[in-house]
């Protein structure tokens, strides 16, 4: 065996280094700063420890603080490890169990020996974690056997821990890979896979904050004890960190709950967990969205269809929802009779019902009654179908988590030959209607996740078909943050995914359309072909709103609740300055409503700053402000929302330009 290995770097170069050598020796050997700067490695393609040695000849590319992505996540695994092992010395005896990075941080649950942590207790550990990152720890790694794991964790009391490690799939008993552990110094070890930065000293002690405490139980199973979650959001620096707490406070302003209220235009309360109570002004909203979207659906060729709220267990079974989803479905016993309206029934026991948590089955029924032939297809089938989830409480967010919900829901059923443009045809129309909002968004493939139903060859060529529509449809590029993700399809489909970019960044998860050939399998949908025998139709689900629901609590967001004038749902009121203009005002109004404007007439005796104060917190767009002057000449004086001047425009002028910007986008000319 040769005592030199082959180190193949990204520019091209190679570099011999003994063996037993690590990516941290090749970063000395190219320069002191490259040294300084590397925080791990990717070492054929796996990201790594900088001091873990090399296995063999490689690939090797250095992660430094440029490689934001990487550099993050082991920053934020970092934190949480820091976090753990400051409270276990400010709170000797508390247990610790898991600790992962997150999208904006990570963070760690424990259990308390004394009492469930709050967040008063958040100052006293975030300096802890200060000292242990001055003290620059080295972050050491060691491969471990079960047995050692086991004893180590029941000789702390770490009763988590050892019952964790004793389910892991270790090597040395026919798994993939090594147990490990990582010491931070010489005095404190946690178990983790890894990897980690070379010490805590890598850490910014400035880039992050600790930022709340909550309840969690272990495993996420809430028939096993509750432990004391503790979140934080780390960085790479002061001022990454400056920039996501302005980012939280500006979405804080935008909570689409506060905002909700503040212009009342829905409620949710404990007598409907997860349901939502729309107001008049709120429902407004949804129905001018479900008028646009009808309109887009029926421009498209969909036909709109409606379908029951409950249906029988044995049809979720065939579906194959009953086994992967029954724990988030909502059922109710039903007490079958000795005869029901199709004749003598098999059995008098209580047979199980199912509120839908989707509709893709009984758009599936719809297709089955009569004879399809292949000149039918494709068939477009369309709903606004309410749902039901038994979504955890602790999971149930505002209008983003629900438990009932409508979808802008849809099933495309059409032959293999007609699938690649029906779903560009779906990208072209999601692309207008996120227009018409003003997004910007990219495009995901998901692909198949580990437990799915269907073969190797379905899924095959359904992720086929699918990058193929994408790329037809101009959309797997760079310019639309084109990705693919393993793993993350529905057990029955691939899907493409859309996600909004919001006015302050965030991306949102909408738009989908999943290509599914187990489907129509189970459920035996079947057209009759050219050649006379029955095939399989393709079924597109599709969804461009996603929920009513959610889609309405992301505009509140991205627009802060300035709504556009389309949807907006009182588009202007008519104040006056003093009541002897009462009477124009009330024309002004007419007028406006006359041309189908959603106006409202304050003329309460109230100053007029008043007024606008409080129109502007209910994010009227325009305040027609009418006094003496303004009844006599026959002209408004407009307070546009956002807008620090008025304008002073004539009666007409008024009326064309709120009509104007009251016609919603897909009308206009």
């Amino acid at each position: 065996m040769s005592e030199m290995l082959t180190i193949s770097l990204p520019d091209g170069s190679t570099r011999a280094m003994p063996r037993g050598s690590s990516p941290a020796d090749v970063a000395a050997a190219i320069g002191p700063g490259l040294a300084k700067a590397a925080l791990a490695a990717r070492v054929d393609g796996e990201l790594r420890d900088l001091a873990r040695p090399f296995d063999g000849d490689c690939t090797l590319a250095l992660v430094t603080a440029r490689d934001e992505a990487d550099a993050l996540d082991l920053a934020r695994h970092d934190f949480a490890h820091v976090l753990a092992e400051a409270v276990q010395a400010l709170f000797p005896g508390t247990q610790i169990t898991f600790g992962p990075s997150t999208d904006d941080g990570f963070y760690y649950d424990f259990a308390p020996a004394d009492r469930p942590f709050t967040d008063e207790d958040l100052p006293a550990i975030e300096a802890q974690m200060r000292a242990i990152i001055a003290a620059d720890k080295p972050l050491r790694r060691e491969a471990w056997s079960r047995e050692q794991l086991i004893s180590r964790w029941n000789s702390q009391g770490e009763k988590f821990k050892a019952e964790w490690a004793a389910e892991l799939p270790a090597k040395d008993d026919g798994g993939d890979e090594a147990l490990t552990v990582y010491w931070s110094g010489d005095d404190w070890l946690d178990m983790c896979r890894g990897p980690h930065l070379p010490s805590t000293g890598k850490l910014d002690p400035a880039a992050f904050k600790l930022t709340r405490v909550s309840g969690a139980y272990w495993r996420g199973d809430q028939n096993n004890a509750m432990l004391s979650r503790i979140y934080g959001t780390g960085w790479l620096n002061k001022k990454q960190l400056d920039a996501h707490l302005l980012r939280l406070e500006e979405a804080a302003k935008r909570d689409h709950r506060k905002l909700g209220a503040e212009m009342d235009l829905f409620h949710l309360q404990s007598e409907a967990h997860g349901s939502v109570f729309w107001h008049p002004k709120g429902y407004r909203v949804w129905r001018e969205l479900e008028a646009y979207m009808r309109r887009a659906i029926d421009g498209a060729g969909y036909k709109e269809v409606k379908t029951p709220q409950i249906m029988d267990s044995r049809q979720w079974e065939q579906s194959g929802h009953w086994g992967k989803y029954r724990e988030n479905m909502f059922v109710i016993p039903d007490e079958v009779p000795n005869v029901d309206d199709e004749g003598p029934v098999i059995s008098g026991e209580a047979d199980w019902m199912a509120l839908k948590p989707m509709n893709c089955p009984a758009h599936v029924l719809i297709f089955r009654q009569g004879i399809k032939s292949y000149r039918d297809l494709p068939l477009r089938i369309y709903e606004n179908g309410c749902c039901h989830r038994n979504e955890p409480h602790g999971a149930l967010h505002g209008l983003m988590r629900v438990r009932q919900f409508t979808q802008d829901d849809a099933h495309i059923f059409c032959r293999e030959d007609q699938i690649v443009a029906e779903v560009r045809a779906f990208c072209e129309l999601a692309d207008r209607v996120y227009q018409h909002f003003g997004f910007t968004y990219s495009v995901k493939l998901a692909l198949r996740p580990e437990t799915r139903f269907g073969t190797e060859e379905m899924w095959d060529q359904a992720e086929t078909e699918l990058r193929a529509a994408v790329v037809e449809a101009g959309l797997a590029t760079q310019a639309y943050g084109w990705e693919e993700l393993p793993g993350e399809g529905a057990f029955y489909a691939p899907k493409l995914e859309w996600h909004l970019t919001d006015a302050i960044g965030r991306t949102w998860q909408v738009g989908t359309i999943q290509s599914d050939r187990v489907l129509p399998e189970r459920l035996d949908a079947s057209y009759i072909a050219e050649d006379g025998e029955r095939h399989r139709p393709v079924m597109l689900h599709r969804a461009i709103f996603g929920s009513y629901e959610r889609f309405i609590g992301i505009l509140i967001e991205h627009f802060a609740g300035k709504l556009p004038v389309w949807l907006a749902p009182v588009q202007a009121v008519v104040a006056t300055i003093v009541s002897d203009a009462d009477e124009y005002a009330q024309e002004v109004t007419a007028r406006l409503k006359a041309a189908g404007i959603r106006v409202e007439c304050d003329l309460r005796n109230e100053k007029i700053n008043y007024k606008v104060r409080e129109h502007s917190l209910q994010k009227v767009p325009h305040l027609l402000v009418v006094g003496k002057r303004e009844a006599e000449e026959g002209t408004v004086a407009i307070r546009t929302l956002g807008e620090e001047r008025q304008k002073f425009v004539s009666l007409d002028e008024a009326v064309a330009l709120l009509r104007a910007e009251a016609t919603p986008p897909d009308l206009r000319q």
